[in-house]
């Protein structure tokens, strides 16, 4: 088995390397994702645009996009919240659309 010699003068086996450079490295979990060409295109527009690359453009409308339904849940509870107590049944009504919106994103 080759060994490879430290600035201390160890021998040390190959394997222990590949161990010690694997526990360097970030351990980010990498994806492969199929896009419609369609949207492949807007992602391309968006990367051009934003001037990164499809990959990062990607991950940014990602975050995006998760962020945005947070926000929308947020908005959801607040408001419920807010008109648990009405009793006015025109305003239940309007604040079940309201809450379909939210929910549905519509």
């Amino acid at each position: 088995m080759p060994h490879a010699v430290t600035k201390s003068g160890k021998q040390v086996s190959k394997s222990r390397r590949s161990r010690a450079k694997a526990g360097r490295r970030k351990s980010e979990p990498r994806y492969s994702v199929g896009l419609p060409s369609n949207i492949a295109r807007d992602v391309q527009k968006f990367a051009g645009t934003v001037d990164t690359s499809m990959s990062k453009a990607i991950t940014m409308l990602v975050r995006i996009g998760l962020e945005s339904q947070e926000e929308r849940k947020r908005a959801f509870f607040e408001k419920l919240r807010e008109n648990l107590a009405s009793d006015d049944p025109k305003r239940q009504d309007q604040l079940v659309d309201e809450f379909r919106a939210l929910i549905l994103g519509q």
